[in-house]
């Protein structure tokens, strides 16, 4: 299990002005759900930002602290766009 502040953090770390939001889907701490808004995002496929953010979270999805994580990932132009209800 890992703390969904450690996630968001690392999240952080990583990527630029990223604003991150992170749920605990099931209350066990290792089923989550992350959206995260970056400019890193920018011309960038759905996959290929997930991948970037799966690289800030290697260790934890290494060892199973996070066992399931579902991405929402935006630019700051489609965030703006969409429901931004978390």
């Amino acid at each position: 299990m890992v703390s969904l502040s450690a996630v968001k953090s690392s999240i952080e770390a990583h990527l630029s002005e990223a604003q991150v939001f992170v749920k605990d889907l099931t209350g066990g701490g290792d089923h989550l759900e992350a959206t995260v808004v970056s400019p890193d995002f920018a011309g960038q496929s759905r996959v290929r930002q997930h991948q970037m953010v799966y690289a800030a979270l290697k260790e934890d999805l290494a060892t199973e602290a996070i066992h399931a994580l579902a991405l929402r990932t935006f630019t700051p132009d489609k965030w703006a766009e969409v429901d931004q209800s978390i």
